[in-house]
């Protein structure tokens, strides 16, 4: 929760107000870890650099995208992200990049061709970093809580 509250701070700073709703939080995270789609990158002294959710479940927000299409049909099966986040003293040292590199591994691995995540339309540097990636945009969507947020994908394999 340091990294995850590290970027909340972050994104208040940036007066993007992603995350400053009392999402996403402790319950959200402990859910993540036992449905073991949490994720962690550490260093040598074990600790905690970065943290992101990984799933292969259907996002139901996915379902209707607006002014645009997904590049694999919602039938398919597709990796999801969400809560990425780095901790500030870590930042610019393509840590989210590598986060993104292993979640592709894991895709092309169980041979499934998509990844899909979304990002809120102020969030300039993680729309960056998607499209340095390789990321799509495809339209935007609306979160549970009625967030509207841009919907980007990549192929992966």
């Amino acid at each position: 929760m340091i990294v995850i509250n590290d970027a909340k701070s972050y994104l208040a700073a940036q007066n993007i107000d992603q995350w400053q709703n009392g999402y996403p939080n402790t319950a959200q995270v402990e859910n993540d870890i036992k449905k073991g789609e949490s994720y962690v990158l550490v260093n040598d002294e074990n600790l905690v650099l970065a943290t992101a959710m990984f799933t292969l479940r259907k996002e139901p927000t996915y379902k209707k995208v607006i002014d645009g299409n997904w590049l694999v049909s919602e039938e398919e099966i597709y990796g999801v992200i969400h809560r990425m986040a780095i901790k500030k003293e870590y930042r610019k040292f393509g840590l989210a990049t590598l986060l993104f590199n292993e979640f592709h591994q894991q895709l092309k691995v169980n041979d499934i061709q998509s990844l899909k995540i979304d990002t809120h339309e102020d969030n300039l540097g993680m729309q960056s970093l998607l499209k340095k990636l390789g990321y799509v945009y495809c339209g935007i969507i609306y979160t549970n809580y009625n967030a509207k947020r841009l919907a980007f994908e990549k192929i992966v394999s």
